[in-house]
């Protein structure tokens, strides 16, 4: 393929081919500075920085037996003591968790059961790899891996399964192997997706919550068994961690007024000076300027990262609302333009792009293929008191995202009923720029929810987006487990073998259902399919109980509790079970909705009601994987599908939420939480896929199932209009125990070129908004640029698409991820 063939390109097909054919980036001259940057790492397979590991290791094996969350700040405080810092050329900016260039760090409290065994396979492995020197991986081996074995989070919640949770839960007795039907997701990650309260930070700066724990510690009562159990070692936690952090900030003041003063050139000597004042002050105090806002957030983010392993990475909230006050205030002054702002903004988007999230464990890089990110800025939305909240900043941060030539930070766009016009047209212009940014979450869907489970409406306007598709309401959020990853559409297969799958031979994993050759009725059938998906929701809330009890014996958060209200008011880590005054959101995750509905639309009205086909004929067709039978392949594909705006599929699938909402809505309570039906995928619906014979739907066996709330590939026949429609009608929106929807949409460039294909967008916003779906986000590629790259990675090799609420390299996903991208439904009309 070459331009000449391919019609109407984005932006950036534009820029590709241009790098192709050899010319210069046209945003290069503008952005000399972090093209500098980007060139030292770009492309490089990433190097793992062992030092957090074993710092933090060390300092556990000397204070055993002591309080988590102390001990916990103590080794946040050796870390910053003793972990190498930097001070990069180029950069504007400091701090970093590892080496300089393209690193990832260890968690061991998360994997240090298998730890040596993943170090082994890293350098190799399909999904996500990275390099480790021997002599690390000696250290890692030797030192690290050995003190944590039998102290894990996973080992215990590996052992308190019930049997019949287990067998669906994991494929080997150890529970390192996903069995891909009923998932947990809290072993690979300490947290769920988070939020912290940067603007408290920036306003206030760690000495001031320093100095408001030791007030607290000298109001406790000194004859309190609970002051003196509890409260004590939190307090002194938090103190020992605001120093820690300060500390850190201030090492690296040293280190660059060292280098500065060996600095010739002039300018860059400037700089050096400067970012030293600044690390001097901050975040241990209040921000004064911009710059100082940057590092004073940059420091936090990088000490958050290195403090644990939150699932998606910390989400930068409302950028361009608590930056905004220090932008404003430069410019009047003088003292800063809109390029220096710019600048600074960048550097701190290498800065994410240097640091891997990476998933040792084989299910989370599974789930998480091409180094996924998810440190998610926030722009748009609205203010406390409900009015719009866009402002010069959440322009500039748009521009720089169509002019930044990496996928770096992950970016959102909240989306209201009176969202200006001129940002509506920004949004749809960095949309079409083609490397898939923004999503789009809905302020419509998103308040309403948020107000009904005990938010106040100004908590609920200030939610900012956190991970893939998740909103957290800073200092009132306060549940950090996992949630389950369910496979529906193995509920399907099990109905189809009475409680069997293909994949696991004579394993009884389901329920007997009955020979589904003997159902008269298509309420049979029906009502067999319940059965096997409310025994998933059973085994989901056992693996969550389990979770809720164990997760508090295993990690701590001393840095996020400093931060967040309630935290500090009640003196509680942040991983404990209950908070008081706390709002408790999770989630369960349904997987291959389109899968689903689109198999049961297709026995319903071919066996039961057309009756063209018999359920024999459908299960030999799926037994053979269509070999033969592809008469009846065709039929199946014919059948009523999700997506199109089909009253008779979409009503199915409207009653399969509800039975997962009122389950969710039932239970929950049990947890001492929100338990919410989420449909929200990430990657895992390949290796979910896996594990699933062919479907009713015409899908082949082990293929990917559908992703999130989207149509099955190719089902999606009457037009992205239909499939917002479509994920409209199958909403409970009477009821509230529901959380995100995600949703792919992939236009042609053609589709949306020019001013007239801006404003079909807007107009499609529009929609997506009055129709209250929770989440959309794009593709504006053409078909055959996927298929070229697929061809010759090497030429390709920058080439950005979505994924599932991040975006990444192609060349870095799985065969598998790429064939599914290609056969997403390309939409040449709005």
């Amino acid at each position: 393929m070459t331009r000449f063939t391919c019609g109407c390109m984005s932006p950036q097909e534009e820029r590709l081919y241009n790098q192709i054919e050899g010319k210069e980036d046209k945003f290069r001259k503008t952005h000399s500075r972090v093209f500098k940057l980007l060139e030292k790492f770009d492309g490089q397979k990433p190097r793992i920085d062992i030092e957090r590991a074993l710092y933090f290791t060390q300092s556990m094996q000397e204070t055993e037996g002591q309080p988590l969350v102390l001990r916990w700040a103590k080794a946040l405080k050796h870390i910053a003591e003793n972990m190498t810092v930097y001070v990069q050329e180029d950069q504007l900016l400091l701090g970093r968790a590892g080496f300089d260039g393209r690193y990832g760090i260890l968690y061991p409290e998360l994997d240090g059961d298998f730890l040596d065994i993943a170090v082994r396979d890293l350098p190799t492995r399909k999904q996500s790899p990275a390099t480790i020197t021997p002599e690390d991986a000696k250290i890692v081996v030797e030192q690290i891996a050995p003190f944590w074995k039998g102290k894990t989070f996973h080992e215990k919640l590996n052992a308190a399964l019930p049997e019949e949770v287990h067998k669906l839960t994991y494929d080997d007795p150890e529970g390192l192997m996903s069995r891909f039907i009923v998932n947990e997701t809290a072993s690979f990650r300490s947290s769920i997706q988070w939020v912290h309260d940067f603007e408290k930070i920036l306003k206030r700066g760690f000495n001031d919550i320093k100095r408001e724990a030791e007030e607290k510690l000298d109001a406790l009562d000194p004859l309190s068994p609970k002051d003196n159990c509890e409260k004590r070692p939190f307090l002194e936690a938090i103190v020992i961690v605001c120093d820690a952090i300060v500390h850190w900030a201030k090492r690296h003041a040293v280190l660059a007024r060292e280098v500065a003063e060996k600095e010739t050139n002039p300018a860059r000597k400037a700089e050096l000076i400067r970012m030293a004042e600044n690390a001097e002050r901050v975040p241990g105090e209040p921000a004064r300027d911009f710059w100082e806002a940057c590092q004073s957030q940059w420091f936090t983010q990088m000490f958050s990262r290195i403090e644990q392993k939150t699932g998606t990475t910390i989400s930068n909230g409302r950028m361009d609302q608590y930056f905004y006050p220090y932008y404003a205030q430069d410019v009047e002054a003088g003292k800063l333009t809109e390029e220096q702002a710019m600048e600074l903004l960048e550097c701190m988007w290498v800065g994410m792009a240097e640091f891997i999230d990476m998933y040792i464990s084989p299910t989370g890089g599974a789930f998480n293929e091409g180094y996924a990110h998810w440190e998610a800025v926030t722009v748009g939305g609205q203010t406390p008191d409900g009015r719009d909240a866009t402002n010069d900043l959440t322009h500039l941060i748009l521009k720089s995202k169509r002019e930044f030539p990496l996928h770096y930070p992950d970016l959102a766009a909240r989306i209201h009923s009176r969202s200006p016009e001129s940002y509506l047209w920004d949004v749809a212009e960095t949309i079409k720029d083609g490397s898939g940014f923004p999503k789009l979450i809905n302020d419509e869907e998103i308040v309403p929810l948020y107000v009904s489970k005990g938010a106040t409406f100004a908590e609920a306007y200030d939610y900012a987006v956190s991970g893939c598709t998740e909103a957290r309401m800073p200092n009132r959020d306060t549940y950090t487990s996992g949630g389950a990853y369910i496979n529906f559409a193995a509920a399907v297969e099990m109905v189809l073998r009475n409680g069997r799958m293909k994949k696991y031979g004579d394993a009884e994993l389901g329920l007997k259902t009955g020979d589904p050759t003997t159902f008269a009725t298509w309420e049979e059938f029906w009502n067999a399919y319940v059965q096997q998906h409310l025994l998933f929701l059973r085994a989901a809330f056992v693996q969550q109980y389990k979770i809720n009890k164990i997760r508090a014996t295993c990690f701590a958060q001393p840095m996020g509790s400093a931060m967040h209200d309630l935290c500090m008011k009640h003196c509680i880590d942040l991983h404990q079970e209950q908070i008081p005054e706390g709002i408790n959101l999770g989630y369960f995750e349904y997987m291959g909705l389109g899968t689903v509905v689109d198999s049961l639309a297709a026995i319903k009205k071919l066996v039961f009601e057309d009756k063209k086909l018999t359920m024999q004929q459908i299960i030999d067709a799926i037994d053979a994987n269509f070999e033969g039978h592809e008469d009846i392949e065709a039929l199946l594909r014919s059948a009523p599908c999700y997506g199109n705006n089909d009253p008779y599929a979409d009503s199915i699938g409207r009653e399969i939420d509800r039975i997962s909402v009122e389950y969710g809505g039932k239970y929950s309570k049990d947890l001492g939480m929100h338990n919410d039906v989420r449909y929200v995928p990430f990657t895992s619906h390949v290796p979910f896929g896996k594990v699933v014979s062919a479907t009713p739907n015409g899908r082949k066996q082990y293929t990917p199932l559908s992703d999130g709330s989207s149509a099955s590939h190719g089902a999606d026949v009457n037009g992205p209009t239909a499939i917002l429609l479509s994920n409209y009608n199958t909403k409970n929106y009477g009821m509230r125990d529901r959380a995100a929807r995600m949703l792919n949409i992939k236009f042609t460039p053609k589709c949306i070129e020019g001013e007239q294909g801006t404003e079909k967008l807007v107009s499609f916003i529009r929609t997506f908004c009055d129709l209250k779906i929770w989440h959309v986000q794009f593709n504006v590629i053409n078909r055959d640029t996927l298929i070229a790259a697929k061809k010759d990675p090497q030429k390709y090799r920058n080439l950005i698409v979505r994924i599932a609420g991040y975006s990444a390299y192609f060349v870095d996903l799985s065969p598998d991820l790429q064939d599914d991208l290609i056969a997403r439904t390309e939409h040449g009309d709005i």
